[in-house]
């Protein structure tokens, strides 16, 4: 499902139209996205939790001439599903 089908099954769901529900979901994105930038995480109660986790630097692989190359420290979004979230 790409972000233009969500909106639509939005809509169909909740009975807002089409653009009501593409700016809902837009803010909800905007909303999340700013949290997790200010270092916070986001717990949405059945659904999940999404925080941002720190991936420590790393010796990696070039598959390609194989030989070895250095792996950056990063920072990362990591989404852990809620127990009613389970498919």
């Amino acid at each position: 499902m790409n972000k233009t089908e969500l909106i639509d099954a939005i809509a169909a769901e909740s009975g807002l139209s089409k653009i009501d529900s593409k700016k809902a979901l837009n803010g909800f994105l905007t909303a999340v996205s700013s949290e997790l930038k200010s270092g916070g995480k986001v717990t949405l109660v059945g659904h999940g939790t999404y925080q941002v986790v720190s991936k420590s630097a790393r010796t990696g692989i070039n598959p390609k001439t194989k030989a070895p190359i250095q792996i950056p420290a990063k920072k990362v979004v990591k989404f852990k599903p809620g127990a009613d979230f389970i498919i």
